[in-house]
């Protein structure tokens, strides 16, 4: 395991199905993480626009996990979107988007293999998908995992843990 933030090289998110419980809280912090206020309380008691989450559980008969953008290496996404909305970060390869330059087309969410961008009519008819929570440093999901079914790795499959 190694300890580190994102702009050390590519990271992505993976989750471990075997021990996803279902609890959603990867959902929760991570809509909390993209809040306005960041606080779980005023989000829930209200708060608006309330922001989509970057991670959607998903559940099959007994079996429960989460899914959220794997920031692919090829991915179909930067060449669908005809705004120029959708980057990679050249530093830390994440795939991005921005909502200013998206047109609300849904080309991304057309072709994304695993189905993990959205839709978000919430103020501008806008794509919506994981950023690996940019703001914060460290994916609110991975950190707010009480099974740690939901972890960080790095290009080499090593677990990353958060710095302190």
């Amino acid at each position: 395991m190694r300890r580190g933030s994102l702009v050390e090289g590519i990271k992505r998110v993976i989750v471990r199905e075997e021990y996803c419980m279902g609890c959603r809280l990867c959902e929760i912090h991570c809509i909390t993480q993209h809040s306005k206020s960041k606080n779980i309380l005023k989000l829930f008691k209200g708060e608006e626009p309330k922001p989509l989450s970057g991670i959607y559980f998903e559940e099959r008969g007994p079996t429960s996990f989460a899914l959220q953008c794997r920031h692919c290496d090829d991915a179909p996404c930067l060449e669908a979107c005809i705004g120029g909305a959708m980057y990679r970060d050249p530093i830390t390869k994440r795939v991005l988007h921005n909502r200013e330059k998206c047109v609300g087309c849904w080309m991304c969410i057309m072709v994304c293999p695993y189905g993990v961008i959205k839709a978000d009519h919430s103020e501008k008819k806008v794509a919506s998908k994981c950023d690996l929570c940019i703001e914060a440093g460290f994916p609110a999901c991975v950190e707010n995992c009480p099974n740690e079914a939901v972890i960080l790795i790095d290009q080499y499959g090593r677990r990353v843990l958060k710095e302190g």
